[in-house]
C-alpha cells in the first residue's frame, strides 16, 4: 500500500529546509534510499542515547530518594529526641523547669558542642595524618624500592625502573598537594606539618642524588661529552670548523625514551622543589630564591665545562680561541633545546623555563666562572707590571672580545622570541660574559679606569694641534644640524671617544655597574673638555684682555664647542639607556650627566655674558666724551652732521666687533651677546643722558633722536624692531619730545597719565625725574623763589614725587615718594635719610642743588612781601628753555 506524501503545510521549516537541501535535483533522488538508511540509524543512535539518559535519571532519582530517606531518618531521630527533651523539661514544677532548661542551654549544651567539636577536629587531624603517613609511607617504599634496585645492579629492565622512580614522584607530588592545602587551611597543625616535611626531605634526599645519578649514566651512554677538538688555531684562522654530530638527535629507539624519562624526572623533582620552597618561605622575599638554573640542562653542561677547560688552559694567551670554543658549542645545541627538551619541561610544568635560555645561560656561566677565576687575575698581574702599555693593550682586546661574544649570544637568544625577558638585569646578567664585574666591582672600576687612560692617550696629540681648534666640523652624525654650532673639531673628537665608551658600557648587565662606570670613565672626559675650553679662554683673556679680533674668535671657538657638546649630551640624555641610570637609586640628581651639562651651561653662560661686557667696555671707551657732553644738547648741531659725531667712532666700534662675533659665534650665543650689549647700552644710555639733569633745546633732542636711530639701525641687522630691546631709552626720548602741557599732565594725571601713554619700562622715580626736574632745571622765576615759605606752611597735594630734605639752613631737592605736605615741620634731618639721599644720588647720576634760606624764613611768620632775583649766570637769552614754576 503506498501511502500519500503529508502535506507541505504540515512539515516543520526545519523539515522543509533539510528536503530543499537533500532532495534539491534528480539525482538526489536517486540517493534516497541511502538517505533515508542514514535518517534511521540516526534516529536509532538518539533512541538509544534517550534510553540511557533515562536510566541515568532513574539511578540519579533512585539516589535521591535514598539520600532524602537517610534525611528524613536523621530529622525524624532529632525531632524524636527533641520531644524526649521537652517532656523531660516539662516534667515538675514550672520554676524546677525553668532552671533546668537554663542550666542545660547555658551550660550543657555548650560544652557538649565544644566537645563535639573537639571530637570531629581529633577526627580530621586522624584522618589526615593516617593520610600523610600512607603517603609518605608509599614515598619510602618507593624510594627504597628505586634506591635497593641500583644497589643490587638488577637486571630489570629500564622501564620498571622509571614506573618505581615516576610512582615516588607522584606520590610526593600528592603529599605536597595535602600538605599545602592543610597548612592554609590548619595553620595549628604545623607539628604535623613539620613532621612530615622531615621524612618527605629525607626521601628527597635519597631519590635527587639517585635520579642524577641515573641521568649522568644515561649521558655517559650517549658519549657525552662531544668532542670539542674540532676547533683549532688552523681552523680558525681558515675561518672554518668542522661539523660534529649533535648526540641528541641522534639518539633513537629505547636509548632516547630512557634518557627523556630521565629528563622528565630530574624536571618533575625540581618543580616539587619549588613548589615546596615556594610553601616554607610564604611571606618572604623568595623569587630570587625559587628561581634555580633547569637541573637537567646543568647536568648537560658540567661535563663540557670541565672537558673545555682542558682546552682553555693551553689558549691562555688567545682568548678568541676560547670564545669561538663556546659560541660554537652554544650555537650548536641550541636548537635541539627547544625542539627535544623544551615540551619535557613544559609536560614537567615547570614554569617561566626556556630550554634554550638556560642551555645559553648556563653555558655563559661556566665561561664567566673560568674567566673570574683564572683569565682575568692573570691580565689583572701584567697591569702591574713594568710593560704597562702592552697589558692594557691586552686588557681592552680582551673586553672586546667579551661584548663581541655577548652580542652573539643575545642574537641566539633573540631567534627563539623570548626577547622581553632579557630586559631584567638578573636575566641580563645569566646570559652576559661581563656579569663577572657585576660580582667584582673593583674589577669594573679597573676597567673604566684603563679606558678612560686610553681616551685620554688618544686625545693628547688632537688637543695639541692647534688645527683642531680652529678647523669647524662640517658634517656629523652626532646631531642633528651640527654646522649650525660652528664647532671646532677638537668637540668633535671629543665626542667620538665618550661615545665609544659609552658603547661599550651598554654591554654591561646591570643599570647600577653601567652608571657607576659612566661616572668614572665618561664623566671626567667631559671635565678634561670643559677644562680645555676654559684654559683657551684664560689664555686669549690673559694676552690681549679680548681686545683684539684673534682673541675673541678663540673665545667664540670655545663657546661654539661647549654649546655642541651640551646639545649632543641633551639628546643622549633623552635615551632610555641615560634614564634608567638617572631613576638608579644611588643618583641624587635626575640624569647621570645632568652635573656636567650644568657646568657646560654655566661655563658658556659666562663668556658668552663676558664677550658682552668687552663690546660693551669698549662702546663705552669711544663714546666717554659724547656721554659726559650735557652741553652739546644746548648748541647748535654743525652743518651738514645731523648726528653727533662723536657718536659714530661709537657705533663703529660696536659694528665692527659684533660683525666678528656674527661670523665666528653660534647663532644661539650670538642672540644673547647683542641682547645683553643692547640691554647694557640702554642703561648706559638713560642714566649717563635722560638722568643727568641735562639741558635740552628742541635741536639738542632732534639730534638725540636721530643718535638713537642710527643705533637702532645698527642692530636692526639683527633683529626687526630694536627699539625693542632699547625700552628705557626709548621711553625717555618720548618723554622729553613731549610738550609742556604734556609734562604738566604727569604732574597731574599719576599713573592714569602713565598708562595712557603707554610707559611700562619706566619707575616711577625716573618717569618724574624725567617729566618733572628736567623741565625745573630750565629757568626759575621769582614767584618760584617767593612762594617756597608758603610752600611749607600750606597744606598741599603735591601730584609729582618730590621729597624735601632741610638740613639747618640748607634746602635740598630730590626726587621721592608721592605724598601731601601737611603744616610746618622741624629743620632736622635723620643720618638714616642722608645716606638713604646721597646713595639714591651716587647711584643714579644725580646733581644735588642746595639753597641757603634766612631762618627767618623758617621759623617765623611772613608778613612783608619779599623778593627775590635769579642769577644773572644762569640766564641765556640766546636759548629758547623750558620753563616751570612752582
Amino acid at each position: 500500500m503506498i501511502e500519500p506524501l503529508p502535506l507541505v503545510s504540515s512539515l516543520s521549516p526545519s523539515v522543509v529546509s533539510f528536503l530543499d537541501t537533500k532532495l534539491n535535483t534528480s539525482n538526489n533522488l536517486l540517493e534516497a534510499s541511502r538517505l533515508v538508511s542514514e535518517l534511521q540509524d540516526d534516529c536509532h543512535l538518539l533512541d538509544q542515547n534517550l534510553t540511557d539518559l533515562n536510566q541515568k535519571l532513574g539511578a540519579c532519582l533512585f539516589a535521591y530518594s535514598a539520600y532524602s530517606d537517610q534525611v528524613g531518618v536523621l530529622f525524624n531521630n532529632i525531632h524524636a529526641k527533641l520531644n524526649s527533651f521537652q517532656s523531660s523539661l516539662s516534667d515538675g514544677e514550672k520554676e524546677k523547669q525553668k532552671d533546668r532548661s537554663e542550666t542545660f542551654l547555658g551550660k550543657e549544651l555548650p560544652s557538649l558542642a565544644r566537645e563535639v567539636a573537639r571530637v570531629e577536629a581529633v577526627r580530621v587531624y586522624a584522618e589526615t595524618a593516617l593520610k600523610l603517613d600512607s603517603l609518605v609511607g608509599d614515598i619510602e617504599d618507593a624510594v627504597s624500592s628505586t634506591v635497593n634496585r641500583n644497589l643490587r645492579k638488577q637486571t630489570s629492565s629500564q622501564n620498571s625502573e622509571g614506573g618505581v622512580r615516576f610512582a615516588a614522584i607522584n606520590a610526593l607530588k600528592l603529599a605536597e598537594d595535602v600538605i599545602t592545602k592543610v597548612s592554609k587551611t590548619r595553620p595549628q597543625w604545623s607539628r604535623l606539618v613539620l613532621a612530615v616535611d622531615y621524612r618527605v626531605d629525607r626521601a628527597l634526599a635519597m631519590l635527587r642524588p639517585q635520579t642524577i645519578a641515573d641521568y649522568r649514566s644515561l649521558l655517559t651512554s650517549l658519549n657525552w661529552p662531544p668532542p670539542l677538538t674540532t676547533l683549532n688555531p688552523s681552523n680558525l684562522r681558515e675561518k672554518k670548523s668542522l661539523e660534529s654530530p649533535n648526540l641528541l638527535f641522534t639518539m633513537h629507539g629505547d636509548l632516547k625514551k630512557h634518557y627523556c624519562d630521565g629528563f622528565l624526572a630530574l624536571c618533575k623533582l625540581q618543580e616539587l622543589q619549588t613548589q615546596r620552597k615556594s610553601r616554607q618561605l610564604q611571606g618572604h622575599h623568595c623569587e630570587f630564591t625559587l628561581r634555580q638554573p633547569l637541573w637537567a640542562i646543568e647536568e648537560l653542561v658540567n661535563p663540557i665545562s670541565i672537558a673545555s677547560q682542558r682546552h682553555f688552559t693551553k689558549w691562555v694567551d688567545k682568548p678568541e680561541l676560547i670564545f669561538a670554543l663556546v659560541y660554537k658549542i652554544t650555537r650548536d645545541y641550541v636548537d635541539s633545546m627547544d625542539e627535544l627538551l623544551q615540551p619535557l619541561v613544559d609536560e614537567a610544568m615547570l614554569s617561566g623555563y626556556s630550554c634554550r635560555e638556560e642551555w645559553i645561560s648556563a653555558m655563559v656561566t661556566s665561561l664567566s666562572t673560568y674567566m673570574a677565576k683564572e683569565l682575568i687575575p692573570v691580565y689583572i698581574n701584567q697591569l702591574h707590571e713594568e710593560n704597562h702599555s702592552q697589558a692594557k693593550i691586552s686588557w681592552l682586546h680582551f673586553i672586546d672580545l667579551m661584548i663581541s661574544f655577548d652580542k652573539k649570544v643575545k642574537s641566539l637568544v633573540a631567534q627563539s622570541g623570548i626577547t622581553l625577558s632579557i630586559d631584567e638585569d638578573f636575566n641580563m646578567q645569566k646570559i652576559s660574559s661581563l656579569s663577572v664585574f657585576c660580582d667584582r666591582p673593583d674589577w669594573l672600576d679597573l676597567w673604566a679606569k684603563i679606558e678612560l687612560s686610553d681616551a685620554v692617550d688618544k686625545l693628547i696629540p688632537v688637543i695639541e694641534d692647534e688645527k683642531n681648534w680652529s678647523m669647524e666640523v662640517k658634517e656629523s652624525g652626532l646631531v642633528l644640524g651640527s654646522e649650525a654650532y660652528r664647532s671646532p673639531a677638537i668637540s668633535s673628537a671629543f665626542l667620538r671617544h665618550l661615545s665609544s665608551i659609552i658603547e661599550r658600557c651598554r654591554a654591561i648587565p646591570n643599570v647600577r655597574m653601567r652608571s657607576r662606570f659612566i661616572r668614572l670613565a665618561a664623566a671626567p672626559i667631559i671635565h678634561r673638555f670643559l677644562d680645555f675650553l676654559l684654559l683657551k679662554c684664560q689664555e686669549a683673556e690673559g694676552l690681549t684682555a679680548l681686545t683684539d679680533d684673534d682673541a675673541l674668535i678663540k673665545v667664540t671657538k670655545s663657546i661654539n664647542g661647549s654649546r655642541y657638546v651640551e646639545s649632543v649630551l641633551k639628546e643622549w640624555c633623552e635615551e632610555v639607556f641615560f634614564l634608567e641610570m638617572g631613576l638608579d637609586a644611588e643618583n641624587n640628581s635626575s640624569g647621570i650627566i645632568d652635573e656636567e651639562i650644568h657646568n657646560l651651561e654655566r661655563f658658556r653662560s659666562e663668556w658668552v655674558e663676558k664677550l658682552s661686557k668687552v663690546v660693551f667696555r669698549g662702546f663705552d671707551a669711544c663714546s666717554h666724551e659724547y656721554i659726559k657732553n650735557k652741553k652739546q644738547w644746548m648748541e647748535k648741531t654743525e652743518e651738514g652732521w645731523a648726528v653727533s659725531r662723536s657718536f659714530i667712532g661709537a657705533l663703529d666700534y660696536v659694528q665692527a666687533k659684533m660683525s666678528t662675533l656674527e661670523m665666528n659665534l653660534n647663532k644661539m650665543d650670538f642672540v644673547s651677546v647683542w641682547r645683553s650689549l643692547a640691554s647694557a647700552i640702554d642703561s648706559l644710555f638713560f642714566n649717563g643722558i635722560f638722568m643727568s639733569n641735562a639741558k635740552f633745546y628742541d635741536g639738542g633732542v632732534d639730534r638725540l633722536d636721530n643718535d638713537m636711530m642710527v643705533l637702532f639701525g645698527v642692530f636692526k641687522s639683527w633683529c626687526l624692531r630694536p627699539e625693542g630691546f632699547f625700552p628705557k631709552s626709548s621711553e625717555g626720548l618720548k618723554l622729553l619730545k613731549m610738550g609742556d602741557k604734556q609734562i604738566q599732565g604727569s604732574v597731574e594725571g599719576g599713573e592714569r597719565w602713565i598708562k595712557m601713554n603707554m610707559i611700562r619700562h619706566l619707575t616711577i622715580t625716573e618717569q618724574i625725574f624725567e617729566a618733572g626736574i628736567n623741565a625745573c632745571n630750565l629757568d626759575i622765576n621769582i614767584n618760584c623763589m617767593i612762594t617756597v615759605p608758603r610752600f611749607f606752611k600750606n597744606e598741599i597735594e603735591i601730584g609729582i614725587e618730590i621729597r624735601i630734605f632741610l638740613h639747618k639752613s640748607c634746602l635740598v631737592d630730590i626726587i621721592g615718594i608721592i605724598f601731601a605736605i601737611k603744616e610746618v615741620f622741624t629743620p632736622v634731618v635723620r643720618m638714616e635719610i642722608v645716606r638713604a639721599l646721597f646713595a639714591m644720588v651716587a647711584h643714579f647720576s644725580w646733581r644735588v642743588h642746595h639753597l641757603d634760606v634766612k631762618s627767618v624764613f623758617l621759623h617765623g611768620d611772613l608778613k612783608e612781601e619779599v623778593y627775590a632775583v635769579q642769577q644773572k649766570d644762569l640766564l641765556k637769552r640766546e636759548v629758547k628753555t623750558r620753563h616751570t614754576s612752582w
